[in-house]
């Protein structure tokens, strides 16, 4: 099946929803706004002359699906600027084969999300040597040297998401020191050795204070939801007493939520994530889910889309920002922008302020008692 899969890619087959910029009916319209949701490809000319966009996959968050290809789009298209945005599904081969795939069709710039740094720095040589710029979107792809990488101080991601779990736990009183679960990120992608090293310079002070007990601590491969619920509850097997959960994004905080729900736990047992996902906003209104991260994707799209566009103009902006490869040594052109840390207290002025998400969203029939309790009301 991936044999089949790689040569579509290959051949620039892949199943998929074209868009056309100047498109007057037809086959564009609504179609094109179902393409950004559904983690096909997503284009303007197919990218010819303009811009190629690679997303990792469509699983570990929502953003992927949703959020990333829609601004993405409306940046490109507000420039005039041909672009293609394809979804690798987490699949390394298929990554390669989308890469190899746009250059030959003619992109000038690559913007990727790599699914871990051996295939980034793959498709980053293999544009390098078409003298194709090439922006690592959100995640470092390590010892690749990237043109640009735009992503979110992800450190200070993982220190949100630490002071979080200390306020809900502390507003908790817990008779004894807590067991705290940590259920990282997936090991081959950068931004959760960053979130990990944010998180844990806060929670260590705890452990050496006494105030908290380190419990069990894992990765989970690719951010998989399914094996994080599978590896949470052999965490709660071992740890029965696990206190609270430091989950590094709302995936596997639902995923350690759905474990706890089954052991009549959920709400009573503090539990951390990171997107402000609709899944995650909701836990958090109905008490299971202690807070989470919000990262103004559109921001970090945008800025990105803005690089993208420069070079294909022929005009390699500044960046503000560098930020070093731990492996390489080389520092990278970067913008690096803020997070903000989200309770039920501040989802409606800042979240849904900011237009990321509507309290239609939300606010289904399951939650619309939770939703009046925080002032929300859907529209």
């Amino acid at each position: 099946m991936r044999k089949a899969l790689l040569a579509l890619v290959a051949a620039g087959l892949m199943t998929s929803v074209t868009l056309t910029a100047c498109d007057d009916g037809g086959d564009g319209g609504d179609s094109g706004d179902s393409s950004t949701t559904s983690s096909n490809a997503t284009s303007s000319g197919k990218g010819r002359n303009g811009v190629g966009v690679i997303l990792p996959d469509s699983k570990s968050s929502a953003r992927w699906r949703n959020d990333d290809p829609k601004y993405l789009k409306a940046a490109f298209e507000r420039a005039g600027v041909p672009y293609e945005i394809q979804n690798a599904e987490g699949d390394k081969e298929t990554f390669k084969g989308i890469a190899d795939a746009m250059i030959k069709s003619g992109v000038k710039v690559l913007m990727i999300a790599n699914l871990d740094s051996v295939s980034g720095k793959a498709v980053i040589d293999n544009a390098r040597s078409h003298k194709i710029p090439v922006i690592d979107y959100d995640r470092l792809t390590l010892n690749g040297g990237a043109d640009y990488y735009v992503s979110f101080n992800n450190e200070t991601v993982g220190k949100q998401q630490a002071q979080g779990l200390i306020s809900c736990l502390n507003a908790k009183k817990p008779a004894k020191a807590p067991v705290i679960a940590e259920l990282n990120g997936s090991p081959t992608d950068n931004n959760a050795t960053l979130f990990k090293a944010g998180y844990d310079s806060i929670l260590q002070q705890q452990y050496d204070n006494s105030a908290f007990v380190k419990g069990p601590d894992q990765f989970v491969p690719a951010w998989d939801n399914d094996e994080g619920k599978e590896i949470f509850g052999q965490m709660m097997k071992t740890w029965p007493n696990i206190g609270g959960v430091l989950a590094a994004n709302d995936g596997l905080g639902n995923a350690a939520i759905e474990v706890l729900r089954e052991k009549g736990l959920n709400g009573k047992v503090p539990v951390t994530g990171q997107d402000a996902t609709v899944e995650g906003l909701q836990n958090i209104l109905t008490g299971d889910q202690c807070m989470t991260v919000y990262k103004a994707t559109k921001d970090e799209a945008n800025a990105a889309a803005d690089l993208a566009i420069g070079l294909v103009k022929g005009q390699k902006k500044a960046a503000r920002d560098k930020v070093k490869d731990p492996e390489s040594g080389a520092y990278i052109a970067s913008v690096l922008l803020e997070p903000k840390s989200i309770t039920a207290a501040n989802i409606m002025s800042v979240v849904v302020a900011d237009g990321f998400v509507t309290t239609k969203d939300i606010c289904t029939a399951k939650f619309i008692k939770a939703c009046k309790r925080y002032g929300l009301q859907a529209k």
